[in-house]
């Protein structure tokens, strides 16, 4: 990014197998890092605008290396929009309690701004909550492709 500093709000392209995506920075979490939303769609093109867009809800949330993928170019900015009202805190998000030999999670950490409560299942609600994880490029880039979302992992 050529020392440009990034700032909230700032919409990023990043180039997957299907098109291109969009994810814009929304929050500083001080252990995490920041937080960005993925925002809808995969286009054959860079959109005009991106006001639209940013305005949609997000498919999810996840922690990303905003900084170093941009100064890398792995990430490119397109805009700077305001972040929706809706999407401008820290949602709720959930991160794996335990796990058994086969990978299976047995329980889930439900973490909103305050405290983190242990659940052995979850409702309907937090299925649907982002998962807290820290995710690479080529994780993001997968994921996106894929049509990955949140409540498929239970």
């Amino acid at each position: 990014m050529n020392g440009k500093k990034i700032k909230f709000g700032d919409v990023y392209e990043i180039n997957t197998p299907k098109g291109l995506a969009y994810i814009q920075y929304t929050y500083k979490e001080d252990v995490y890092g920041c937080l960005i939303r993925v925002l809808p769609g995969i286009f054959d093109t860079r959109p005009l605008s991106f006001s639209q867009l940013s305005q949609a809800r997000e498919l999810y949330f996840v922690f990303f290396p905003v900084g170093a993928a941009a100064s890398k170019g792995i990430i490119k900015h397109v805009a700077n929009e305001p972040i929706p009202q809706f999407a401008q805190q820290r949602p709720p998000m959930r991160k794996h309690g335990g796990i058994d030999a086969d990978g299976k999670v047995l329980n889930w950490w439900i973490w909103d701004t305050k405290e983190e409560i242990l659940v052995d299942q979850l409702n309907e609600e937090q299925r649907c909550y982002s998962i807290a994880s820290i995710w690479n490029d080529t994780m993001l880039i997968e994921r996106i492709s894929s049509g990955w979302m949140p409540e498929k992992v239970v």
